[in-house]
């Protein structure tokens, strides 16, 4: 492959995070084995190499799916057709395991509770306290003088 091979991108401008990667290297190892700071950003290389083949053939299994977006299916099609087949069943395992965390991750982000929706009036209310607590900060601490309630003015 070549530098200019990365959708027009150098080659420089494609690469992982090297603390994120030498720690995933680290942890792969026993503790009593060092690994040289050359053989490190050598396996990071390859670490992107193998992303960018992979990429690659996923693209052209897609395409020729005529399709536009590269999908799991698609991933697991060029592993299979770059003779990778033996890493079909770990990267679909992964790959259920990455839904499931994201479906928990998104129902645990769930600020109000049971991912119950807010009624408008809710929500109305929700953002006029927010809106008070940001010009309370504003002001430096001192507080915006209360609106009038519309509901108690109708009533006089």
């Amino acid at each position: 492959m070549e530098p200019m091979d990365i959708v027009g991108k150098s080659k420089e401008d494609a690469s992982l995070p090297k603390a994120t990667m030498t720690k995933i290297i680290k942890e792969m190892l026993p503790p009593d084995v060092r690994v040289a700071r050359d053989a490190q950003d050598l396996l990071i290389e390859c670490c992107v190499e193998f992303i960018n083949l992979i990429s690659s053939e996923s693209n052209e299994v897609c395409s020729r799916e005529e399709k536009r977006t590269i999908a799991p299916e698609h991933v697991l099609k060029a592993l299979q057709v770059l003779g990778f087949s033996e890493y079909i069943e770990e990267v679909y395992a992964a790959y259920e395991q990455h839904k499931i965390e994201t479906v928990h991750d998104v129902a645990k982000s769930v600020k109000w509770g049971n991912g119950a929706e807010m009624t408008e009036e809710e929500a109305l209310a929700e953002q006029q306290r927010m809106f008070a607590e940001a010009r309370a900060r504003m002001n430096g601490g001192a507080t915006a003088p209360k609106q009038p309630d519309p509901d108690q003015s109708l009533e006089s």
